[in-house]
């Protein structure tokens, strides 16, 4: 049996469609806040637990008889401290795994661990946090190390579609890594249906080739056959720009702390070999998703 969390968002949904594609005999669980957000096809495949995966009694009656579990907290940007959104969030799950005796867990998590920024990372350092709690249970744990999401663009189709700009912290001339969301849901199917692993580490993800904001530009210019520019915002008005949508004070602090230590090499930590290299180039991704999203 494998329980796979949020199973409607991005990554979530990614990973159940995968399990679903393969004929591999594994039994499939989902915990789901609203089942009805689940396709009916689904639904029919799969067994539901409705709830939160925060809930104690959720988990409880999830991970009964689980194998495997994909773990992934969702942002909670009203929360009152991020150890609450992350760590706090993962509490009772931690329990459960050890009383139900589940042999694997799958975690998305982010990269920086060991870098001399990432004590002070934000997001980063929270989620890097919980990672030690799940591990710290004696399950057999791989905490996905991700660097920014090539699908965070989607979140400015607006912007790029009406006037050919989109917007970000990095200097434009700054590469990193950066991962398209379905390389790491095949990871993390992967992991979910090899279970000869043991211990808890981390697996990076890191796409094929670090991008800088201008490199973005001038792919997206290429593909969408229509000027694109980045234009460089401080990370102080990214703050702002974030409380003056009502984001609580903790989580804005948390993204400011995070962008300040992307800029500070948190994302240089890791080399990228044929083992931590996923498969998607950002203009591959741009073709077969940002295309559609702007043009269609």
């Amino acid at each position: 049996m494998i329980v796979i969390t949020t199973p409607t968002g991005d990554i979530g949904s990614r990973v159940l469609g995968n399990l679903l594609s393969r004929d591999n005999g594994e039994d499939l669980r989902v915990i789901a806040r609203d089942p009805a957000k689940l396709s009916a096809a689904i639904r029919d495949r799969v067994d539901i637990v409705t709830g939160s995966h925060a809930d104690a009694d959720v988990v409880d009656r999830a991970f009964a008889g689980a194998d495997a579990v994909f773990w992934l907290v969702p942002p909670d940007s009203q929360a009152p401290s991020l150890h609450v959104a992350y760590s706090g969030f993962t509490q009772a799950a931690a329990k459960a795994f050890t009383a139900h005796g589940v042999g694997h867990v799958v975690g998305v998590s982010a990269l920086g661990r060991g870098t001399p920024v990432a004590g002070r990372a934000g997001l980063v350092t929270a989620s890097l946090e919980m990672d030690d709690l799940i591990a710290s249970t004696g399950v057999a744990y791989r905490a996905l190390a991700n660097p920014s999401f090539m699908d965070n663009l989607l979140r400015q189709v607006a912007s790029i579609r009406g006037e050919g700009v989109f917007t970000g912290t990095e200097a434009a001339d700054q590469k990193a890594p950066a991962a398209a969301t379905r390389d790491i849901a095949a990871v993390a199917t992967r992991l979910l249906l090899d279970r000869s692993w043991t211990g808890s580490g981390s697996v990076p993800v890191l796409g094929p080739a670090d991008i800088s904001p201008d490199d973005m530009a001038r792919t997206m210019t290429g593909v969408l056959g229509r000027p694109v520019r980045y234009q460089q915002q401080s990370i102080a008005d990214l703050g702002a720009r974030m409380a003056s949508y009502g984001v609580g004070d903790a989580f804005v602090q948390g993204v400011v702390d995070m962008m300040q230590a992307k800029a500070e090499g948190l994302d240089d930590g890791v080399p990228r070999t044929p083992e931590t290299a996923s498969p998607t180039t950002f203009r591959q991704w741009c073709e077969d998703v940002l295309k559609p999203a702007v043009l269609g």
